[in-house]
């Protein structure tokens, strides 16, 4: 675009047709406001445009989700005469879309006379995305209707499945499918979208292993590696953890960080505690120091700190020592890591040890943070600790709490 763009502006004479050119060169590559700066410079020439240039002016107005743009340029559209052209109208039904303006999007799509394939998609594909999958499906019901015009084809079969799938489970209140998520998950990953493919795997309430190595492939597969390395970490975080059937989810894992550097993502801290973690909560706790040996920079909290855990985990004391030594002149405020190293030597029976961690948390003066709880009431939520007596209807609480226990207390003796 840059060399196009100094061609362009040594031009003696512009006309509408170079013009068009260069708006639509920015309007798919960037940057997008230059497409707009020389489309407001063909009009203020005096070179009428045409119903090539809008379309092209509104992509970029979506694509920079300026709405308040795109609704002059619709006037300007109005004024030449355009607003009744098909491929302006499916324009200006993508740019209200974008712009979350579904109901004026509606009013486009419903004046325009005779419209194609991309009319009925950009306006499925607007409803889906905005929340409304009932109406989305109302007019792809339209559609076959109206097949006379125009048949589904292969964009509208990529809108209909997320509508039909968040459809599905508000009409019956289900929870959605795991192994139906699954399948969409990896189509929408083969044909790149990505952020579809997220909007399913988050809509599940309960995730399988099939479900998570689902979108963390999808992440992999388009070069997003921080994405895919989070979701991984996510993944172990749940609770399903890899045993030796799913041990080809932490392969996956240590491939992606290998491939980081082939992506252009440079490894940071924060990566390195991912990919301990991975291996450390599997059981591979070897694996995982030795990652860490093999840092190029002095490792830190995160990863010690994603060590400790894993020894805690498989009750490895020895090497829990090791990690809890470093994390006390790294992180020496944390009562945490007092705390769980305290409860190691207390499981093994090492009380001695035990105390010493103990009152080192003293001699330090670590305090641990207070924990609190929160309920929400009316629409209102409200947060309290233990003995906690700074709510304003701490006297009422606690009064039906006594309730509450001495209700269950005789429930209990009943049975």
């Amino acid at each position: 675009m840059e060399a196009a763009r100094k061609v362009f502006d040594k031009l003696l004479e512009r006309d509408v047709f170079v013009s068009n050119m260069v708006i639509q060169g920015y309007a798919n590559v960037g940057p997008l406001v230059e497409g707009l700066n020389v489309y407001d410079r063909m009009r203020f020439s005096g070179v009428p445009a045409n119903r090539y240039t809008y379309p092209f002016v509104l992509k970029a107005c979506g694509a920079m989700r300026d709405g308040k743009r795109g609704r002059i340029v619709h006037g300007h559209v109005v004024k030449c005469g355009l607003d009744s052209d098909l491929f302006v109208g499916n324009a200006l039904i993508a740019l209200y879309s974008k712009c979350e303006e579904i109901e004026t999007s509606r009013r486009v799509f419903d004046e325009i006379p005779e419209k194609d394939s991309f009319s009925w998609n950009s306006m499925i594909s607007g409803y889906t995305a905005s929340g409304n999958p009932h109406e989305a499906l109302i007019v792809f019901r339209s559609m076959l209707q109206d097949h006379a015009t125009c048949l589904p084809d292969h964009a509208t079969l990529v809108c209909i499945p997320p509508a039909c799938f968040e459809a599905s489970a508000i009409e019956s209140s289900m929870k959605a499918d795991a192994v139906l998520g699954s399948a969409l998950i990896t189509t929408y990953a083969n044909y790149g979208r990505v952020t579809t493919a997220r909007v399913i795997f988050s809509q599940i309430s309960e995730k399988t292993v099939i479900l998570w190595s689902a979108i963390i492939r999808c992440y992999g597969m388009h070069g997003h590696v921080d994405e895919a390395l989070q979701v991984f970490s996510q993944f172990v975080e749940s609770g399903l953890l890899p045993d030796v059937s799913h041990s080809g989810m932490i392969t996956k894992g240590l491939e992606l960080f290998e491939k980081m550097g082939d992506c252009g993502v440079t490894k940071s801290e924060k990566h390195y505690a991912c990919v301990v973690d991975l291996p450390g909560r599997a059981g591979l706790l070897d694996q995982a120091v030795e990652l860490i040996r093999s840092m190029p920079m002095e490792a830190g909290k995160d990863e010690y700190g994603a060590l400790l855990g894993a020894c805690r985990i498989h009750n490895n004391i020895e090497l829990a020592d090791e990690a809890a030594e470093k994390l006390f002149a790294l992180d020496p405020k944390n009562a945490g890591r007092y705390f769980l190293l305290a409860i190691m030597y207390e499981d093994v029976g090492r009380w001695a040890d035990a105390g010493r961690v103990r009152k080192l948390l003293r001699d330090n003066n670590v305090k641990k943070p207070t924990g609190s709880s929160s309920v929400k009431v009316d629409c209102m939520y409200h947060t309290f600790g233990a003995d906690d007596e700074s709510h304003q209807h701490t006297d009422q609480i606690f009064n039906t709490m006594q309730r509450l226990d001495t209700i269950m207390e005789e429930e209990t003796v009943t049975v």
